[in-house]
């Protein structure tokens, strides 16, 4: 085997393992769903969204449904609120053809979680000092009664 290639197949190689793979999935609706298979549906962009998928919402109208692109606007933010912090605007609803699309991805959760851990650290050492001081002020009355 041909040395040059070899360092050529482990560059391609390393190359490959660095990149992350994107998948695109996709949810449709229509303008009129019922609550519960909005919710249904609701839960499938969650579960997308929590395995690290960017998700497509599509809504898509027929016939004289295009005549009220405010319900399929008012559903999206619906939508969006149903999912709070779980995902962020990649792009904002917006009408293309007899289709209102809108592409939500996950919201990053890295600096959240590092915010709660170092509250967390805090308050547990604002607890231990105040509990060193209160034994050490304990302490100090005990030796002054004696």
């Amino acid at each position: 085997m041909d040395y040059g290639k070899y360092k050529y197949d482990l560059k391609k190689q390393t190359g490959a393992k660095k990149q992350k793979v994107h998948t695109l999935k996709e949810i449709k609706f229509r303008p009129n769903i019922g609550q519960h298979d909005l919710d249904v549906k609701v839960n499938r962009i969650r579960d997308f969204l929590t395995e690290g998928h960017k998700t497509k919402v599509r809504i898509f109208f027929r016939g004289r449904e295009i005549t009220h692109p405010d319900r399929g606007k008012e559903l999206a933010n619906g939508i969006l609120e149903s999912l709070g912090e779980l995902a962020t605007v990649e792009s904002n609803p917006k009408l293309e053809g007899k289709n209102l699309v809108m592409v939500l991805s996950p919201a990053k959760k890295k600096e959240s979680q590092n915010s709660d851990k170092k509250e967390q650290k805090n308050t547990v050492n604002k607890e231990t000092v105040s509990k060193e001081s209160d034994n050490k002020e304990r302490v100090e009355k005990e030796n002054g009664e004696n």
